[in-house]
């Protein structure tokens, strides 16, 4: 049986900080942390709470079409939202932990209004000076940080297709940078291309 999009549910850790005074809640989360290629996106958004974008999930439950459909829809109706990449070359420096802790501080930095607070997902703590809250599973519970996987998911997505015309061999249009079995013999046939995060690639 299909879920009901429960508005209740989505809303229940903005509407208790709304009820304690804060005002404009972002929500950041990233996308494309396990990838052998391409970059780390993270996305911050603030979400007007009377003007709902009804269907926001985690970007992974969603099919392609829903999740670009709704991505449209959020970024015509926040309040205000950043997007940023954190390259490959970053992440094999510092690792793919600091690159999306870095890249969530620069999505938080870069929004045209500050947030009174953020909410992100998992575990994560940022290096900002705004107050933060991590919720477990906040994708899929929350409906502003929903709203930032889906913004980062559809935008690395969109870049990962445009990378596939550069280095068509690896097929980044169907995988996504991921280690599938196409893209990993395409390795072993092909070398890495200078996406792919030498980090990640070690045993190829």
């Amino acid at each position: 049986m299909k879920k009901v999009w429960n508005v209740d549910e989505k809303l229940q850790y903005e509407r208790a900080l709304a009820e304690k005074g804060y005002h404009f809640i972002a929500g950041v989360d990233e996308v494309g942390r396990g990838p052998l290629a391409g970059p780390v996106v993270c996305a911050a958004v603030i979400m007007p709470l009377d003007d709902l974008v009804i269907g926001v999930d985690d970007s992974k439950k969603l099919s392609e079409k829903k999740r670009v459909a709704l991505a449209e829809e959020i970024k015509a109706k926040a309040l205000a939202y950043a997007i940023v990449e954190i390259d490959e070359k970053t992440i094999d420096e510092i690792n793919i932990l600091e690159a999306t802790k870095l890249g969530m501080k620069r999505a938080i930095e870069t929004l045209q209004l500050t947030p009174d607070i953020v909410l992100t997902d998992g575990n994560m703590t940022i290096d900002i000076s705004i107050p933060q809250k991590s919720v477990i599973h906040g994708d899929a519970l929350s409906y502003s940080i929903g709203a930032a996987s889906i913004v980062a998911k559809v935008y690395r997505d969109n870049l990962m297709d445009e990378y596939a015309k550069s280095y068509p061999a690896y097929a980044f249009d169907k995988n996504k940078g991921y280690g599938t079995a196409v893209h990993i013999n395409a390795i072993k046939e092909q070398g890495l291309c200078p996406i792919h995060r030498r980090t990640f690639t070690k045993k190829f």
